[in-house]
């Protein structure tokens, strides 16, 4: 497991607040997407994230994306900790498990590679 660099930390923090707090569920889920993939090799910020997912989904009613991120929150840390996560995945029910992602430019810049 490796630490998070100070950078990445921020961001995560950034978009973690933002996806709690903006405006509309749409822009909420955006941010945590992109918090999804600066969280992916890190247990514990990883598991987070898909906590507030659930939270985010359970507040929609959205059954099926809800039970996608009970899923994620199982697996998330064991994924982070072996290092068999996607990379670049936005972490919502509608992508797939194990589905790799382009990672948005100005994200790529601050997560490190494996």
């Amino acid at each position: 497991m490796r630490a998070i660099t100070p950078p990445a930390r921020a961001l995560y923090d950034h978009e973690m607040t933002a996806g709690r707090t903006a405006p509309t569920a749409q822009e909420r889920w955006r941010h945590l997407e992109r918090a999804h993939i600066i969280s992916q090799p890190h247990p514990w910020l990883h598991t987070r994230n898909h906590v507030v997912m659930l939270a985010l989904a359970l507040a929609q009613r959205d059954r099926g994306e809800a039970l996608g991120q009970v899923v994620r929150i199982i697996v998330a840390a064991p994924g982070s900790l072996s290092g068999r996560y996607p990379e670049g995945n936005t972490g919502r029910a509608s992508a797939g498990l194990t589905t790799p992602m382009r990672i948005p430019d100005d994200l790529a810049e601050i997560v490190s590679p494996r």
